[in-house]
């Protein structure tokens, strides 16, 4: 089965709901076209991007300085969609009380996406200081943004072109009732711009609840996050910081992937990952240290099978709440490498049932399944699937296919291994986005071999002792590579 067809059976992931607001499965999208390329280099780091969105007088200001004020540890730049506007022609400015600020064609979006890529990809930029009196961009000085870790986009109209939202890594859109928007439209313009009441509702009524109502309110349905009462939802703020926090200590893939798991880094792992890459290593040491990061990986992996609350008595008599194991669990190892991790399984799940899939690498990059042997009720179990290295992401995309096609749901697959390059990342993910992947490490890429580096070289080969050359010619009838997996 291919990974398309496999992709058309699944449904869209339902979003789920935090007291205070919704957050809809936050998706970020940008995602660069995975490559198989030779010679695939690390690129500079991804700034995190935020859109925030919603009606005039929404609040969306007061949120974002709440935001920034939280990041106070961060690089963070905060872009106004309010810089982008057209300058207006002699025409237009003749009559400019008839020109609709709130239509989309008011702002200049090429430009906008222009700063914007050019931020991603370590730029600086001149953002235009558009003057509401002479409704030019060029009045006043550009003001110099740099580089940052989370840039901010703020505007009403933010979510309107598919091309601005596309870059977002986090949608917010800020749900405040009409009537407050109304009464601090009306506040604003008569205080602080002098205008005539009249003025403003006659605005109002011709152009910007027309504007809320054609163009804005439609893009409520591209938010990840929505935010009723704006700066007033203390709550809400807090979890977007949280989440965001969360997400600037990830790698780059992690915020494009949501079911992309690296475990937290430590000077324990970074030392174990040392020994197991060190071509001088012994093959004692190799086991040894494989296995103690393999077992962490797994604990790891089984943190994401759903539980149910369970009580039991103490020996002091108490009563004790925790929770109970999952019990409809399966081991899958992918021959030859993934036995290596079943021990670790084992260790931490007694009497676990382990399946087998071989899987034979052809030619140039090529894979054929050749051997499965899976529990009879696998489709009715959570399912470890087990795979020391994530290359090119091709027999890994067979051996999840074959699990769906015996009726394993996406949902229930979580796929382990010790490290991950992130073109076969791409591919797993975006064909299977229900499927997690659990890894300790996420490498630079592939070689012109399409091996993985740095890597670790033949994971099975080392683990198992068969990296000499009268045991390699015993293997080599079967040309299996972990790499390739």
């Amino acid at each position: 089965m291919g990974s398309n067809s496999v992709e058309d059976m699944i449904e869209a992931s339902s979003g789920v709901h935090f007291s205070g607001f919704h957050m809809d499965g936050l998706e970020s999208k940008n995602i660069e076209k995975p490559t198989t390329s030779p010679g695939a280099k690390n690129v500079h780091k991804q700034p995190f991007i935020i859109g925030v969105a919603g009606g005039a007088a929404s609040g969306k200001t007061t949120v974002c300085d709440m935001i920034i004020q939280q990041l106070h540890d961060q690089r963070v730049v905060l872009v106004n969609q309010d810089s982008f506007y057209h300058n207006l022609t002699e025409e237009e400015l003749a009559r400019v009380h008839e020109y609709n600020f709130d239509h989309p064609d008011a702002f200049d979006t090429e430009k906008l996406l222009d700063s914007i890529e050019n931020l991603r990809h370590d730029r600086a930029v001149d953002i235009p200081n558009y003057d509401f009196k002479s409704y030019k961009s060029n009045a006043f000085p550009a003001r110099r943004v740099n580089p940052s870790d989370v840039i901010i986009l703020e505007g009403i109209l933010i979510f309107h072109d598919p091309r601005v939202r596309e870059l977002m890594n986090m949608k917010i859109f800020v749900d405040t009732d009409a009537d407050v928007r109304l009464a601090r439209r009306i506040r604003r313009d008569t205080v602080d711009k002098g205008r005539d009441i009249g003025a403003v509702l006659d605005q109002y009524s011709k152009f910007v609840k027309p504007a809320f109502d054609d163009f804005i309110l439609p893009t409520k349905k591209y938010a990840d996050i929505i935010i009723p009462r704006g700066g007033d939802n203390h709550v809400a703020i807090d979890l977007i910081v949280q989440h965001i926090r969360t997400k600037l200590g990830q790698h780059d893939l992690c915020k494009i992937y949501p079911n992309l798991y690296v475990i937290q880094s430590t000077f324990q792992i970074r030392g174990m990952h040392t020994l197991i890459r060190d071509s001088q290593t012994t093959k004692h040491d190799f086991v040894f240290y494989s296995d103690r990061l393999i077992r962490l990986v797994v604990e790891h992996g089984l943190g994401h099978l759903p539980f149910t609350e369970k009580q039991v008595i103490t020996p002091t008599g108490s009563v004790y709440t925790g929770v109970d194991f999952c019990k409809r669990l399966c081991g899958v190892s992918v021959i030859r490498s993934g036995e290596s991790m079943e021990n670790a399984l084992r260790a931490c799940c007694k009497g676990i049932k382990i399946g087998k899939i071989l899987i034979h690498r052809e030619g140039d990059n090529g894979q054929q399944l050749i051997y499965e042997k899976l529990p009879q009720d696998i489709s009715e179990r959570h399912v470890l699937l087990l795979d020391p290295i994530l290359g090119t992401g091709n027999s890994a995309v067979q051996a999840i296919s074959l699990l769906i096609k015996k009726g394993v749901p996406e949902s229930n697959i979580i796929f382990l291994n010790l490290i991950s390059a992130p073109q076969g990342v791409h591919v797993v993910c975006k064909s299977f986005p229900r499927v997690k992947i659990v890894t300790s490490e996420i490498e630079i890429g592939l070689n012109e071999d399409f091996r993985v580096v740095p890597g670790m070289g033949e994971f099975g080969d080392r683990y198992f002792g068969t990296d000499d050359d009268d045991n390699l010619q015993a293997v080599a009838p079967m040309q299996l590579s972990n790499q390739s997996c």
